[in-house]
């Protein structure tokens, strides 16, 4: 008994109607208000009453060991409790009533809920990540001729996925801030890196979702000016500015990539580059709007992220 007191364990004993003869190691817990001669109806409230006598009684009918989990509203909270009977007999193996421990699981059980929500936030997240791939794999093949090509085309935007990915993962799944979007997956298609790069951008975070399809738009924009356009050639530059604005009662993210000093634009356009991930899949992914337009020196593309899909970022202040 000296031992358990340094426990979380209480122990106790009621006899065959149910009415307790003791108690020990009970002070923090549902059993703290047990006293000898109550029964569990006049320290329980009803639901929780009614299973605990349901089980002790089941123990004292069928004489075999029982455990089982009890919730109780102890204060603005409930607390777990795991419970295990057994019958309580005499040298002459006459039944006396029932002993059993209470011991508090309320802490493994908040964990144990954390991890279903997490396991089933990562299930619809990765749900999510295939249905993206599938639409990626589909609309690659449509406008590639040859397996190589489908092949460098796709690898390029699983990978674009991968590094928007590794962004959402180190922030728990927050999602990502602008700068670091635009900066891994438009970075390393620059001859001369950020040089080439005019950011002017307000410190957002994006979801998880619309970091992953923005990344993918500025992927699909930074290889085709690496290709095509501006990033092409000696002197061209890109420029990525993104603000807020209010419509409808609501704030707007407007993101909007300009390259400038690139070579002359055809107007015949390469079927193979991807516009209908930048103005169809990107927009509907983030619920926003998008628009392409070709200028004599580079392509100009705008995006629209709602609200729900963002949030600025607050500075510190010491």
């Amino acid at each position: 008994m000296a031992a358990l007191s340094n426990t979380d364990l209480a122990v106790f004993a009621q006899d065959s109607d149910l009415k307790y003869c003791w108690v020990f190691n009970a002070q923090n817990s549902w059993l703290a208000p047990a006293v000898a001669g109550i029964r569990d109806d006049d320290i329980l409230p009803a639901g929780a009453a009614e299973r605990s006598n349901r089980m002790k009684a089941e123990v004292l009918s069928t004489g075999r060991p029982l455990r089982f989990e009890l919730a109780v509203p102890l204060g603005n909270a409930t607390r777990w409790y795991d419970i295990r009977l057994n019958v309580d007999r005499n040298d002459a193996e006459e039944v006396l009533g029932v002993i059993g421990t209470s011991i508090d699981i309320t802490d493994q059980k908040r964990r144990e809920e954390t991890l279903k929500t997490l396991l089933r936030e990562l299930s619809h997240r990765s749900k999510n990540l295939l249905a993206i791939i599938q639409s990626l794999a589909s609309q690659t093949a449509r406008h590639t001729v040859t397996v190589p090509e489908f092949l460098v085309r796709f690898r390029g935007r699983i990978q674009s996925l991968s590094s928007s990915q590794d962004i959402v993962t180190d922030t728990d799944w927050r999602g990502a801030d602008l700068m670091s979007l635009v900066v891994m997956q438009v970075e390393r298609y620059a001859p001369d890196g950020m040089e080439q790069i005019h950011l002017d951008a307000v410190d957002v975070y994006l979801s998880p979702t619309a970091s992953l399809h923005v990344g993918l738009a500025l992927h699909e924009l930074a290889v085709n000016a690496a290709s095509y356009g501006s990033l092409s050639v000696p002197g061209g530059t890109v420029t990525i500015r993104a603000w807020i604005e209010p419509r409808d009662g609501e704030d707007v993210l407007l993101l909007e990539w300009r390259e400038h000093n690139g070579p002359r634009v055809r107007t015949e356009r390469d079927p193979r580059f991807g516009t209908s991930t930048l103005v169809r899949i990107v927009p509907n992914a983030v619920g926003g709007e998008a628009h392409l337009e070709y200028h004599s020196d580079g392509i100009c593309y705008r995006l629209s992220v709602p609200q729900p899909q963002f949030e600025l970022i607050t500075p510190d202040i010491v």
